[in-house]
């Protein structure tokens, strides 16, 4: 039964289960909510690198930094129908595009990005978008120009939240999610790990996630990737096991949603990663790069997805073991 009316203590009992409990749980639900033989492939490109107002403790694109990373402004019509074709190509079905932007304007830019949805559409791929706040207006247009989902990740729990970030409140977050879910669109909302937050953090984020009025159509789980220049460079990485413990948790309270194995894959081991899909994850993120971290190359992916039976790409399997 999928249910968004858990307490925070149901959240808090499922998550602090004996690690093996939790796993077995997470691994059953995911069995009867999904093909495990399946996972989804998204590609994700950022179309404008860099020169972001936003001052995001763990973002090597906030202007307020001094990073390696090479800025770029928003890429031109080809370039984004060229990296599309080469992700189908690899396998991905779902094809996001991400926009370093406190939010939508308005312009002539915005208007760019509705015809670079329409075109990737027209290669028969889902078109997901992560561009900041946007209106229900502009969540409006891009549903009409054949976006399937808006990504805007709440990153950590609502206590939490203002040591990682001050320009962006945590309602606004929210007000986003909304204004997507009234044009219609599918959500994709996530979190980050390992920003030194507390577990309590981790429960909260998750059940916030789960109590939405609809939970997301895909919830991305990242490990902080920590980046000279920003103010988490010494950062910690989580571990696998907290890793694998903030999935299980999320695949039981949202059975159906896909949990994206995302940011932070290169620094797990196989066999980590194996018990991440076994456990709940149903989709990755390929590609040599998200954003501005690195990631496993796709050859990497079908490699190991050959060894688990793993089947991926843009054919959908029916839902069933």
């Amino acid at each position: 039964m999928i249910r968004t009316d858990w307490t925070r203590h149901e959240v808090t009992e499922i998550y602090q289960r004996p690690l093996i409990e939790l796993m077995h749980l997470a691994a059953q639900t995911h069995r009867d909510n999904n093909n495990p033989a399946h996972v989804q492939v998204s590609t994700l490109l950022s179309i404008k690198t860099g020169n972001c107002s936003e001052d995001c403790a763990y973002c090597p694109q906030s202007a307020r930094y001094t990073s390696s990373i090479e800025k770029h402004k928003l890429l031109q019509l080809e370039e984004v129908k060229e990296s599309a074709a080469a992700a189908k190509k690899d396998g991905a079905s779902r094809f996001c595009m991400g926009a370093a932007w406190r939010n939508v304007k308005d312009n002539s830019e915005f208007e760019r990005v509705l015809e670079m949805v329409r075109t990737v559409k027209e290669m028969d791929m889902e078109v997901c978008c992560t561009l900041g706040m946007l209106s229900e207006s502009q969540a409006q247009q891009l549903k009409d120009a054949g976006l399937h989902a808006y990504n805007h990740n709440l990153d950590t729990s609502r206590e939490y939240y203002s040591e990682i970030i001050t320009t962006r409140t945590y309602d606004e977050r929210l007000e986003t999610l909304k204004n997507a879910r009234r044009a219609g669109l599918q959500v994709c909302c996530g979190g980050i790990i390992g920003l030194g937050e507390k577990e309590t953090d981790r429960i909260e984020l998750l059940f916030t996630l789960a109590t939405l009025p609809e939970h997301p159509e895909s919830v991305p789980i990242n490990a902080l990737v920590p980046v000279s220049g920003t103010p988490m460079e010494n950062y910690t990485p989580p571990d696998s096991w907290e890793m694998i413990r903030v999935i299980a948790c999320a695949r039981v309270l949202m059975p159906k949603a896909r949990i994206r194995l995302s940011a932070g894959r290169l620094t797990m081991n196989h066999e980590a990663q194996a018990l991440c899909f076994m456990v709940g994850a149903n989709s990755i993120f390929a590609g040599d790069k998200l954003l501005t971290t690195p990631n496993p190359e796709p050859q990497t992916d079908g490699a190991l997805f050959k060894v688990l039976g793993i089947q991926f790409g843009a054919h959908e399997l029916a839902n069933t073991p």
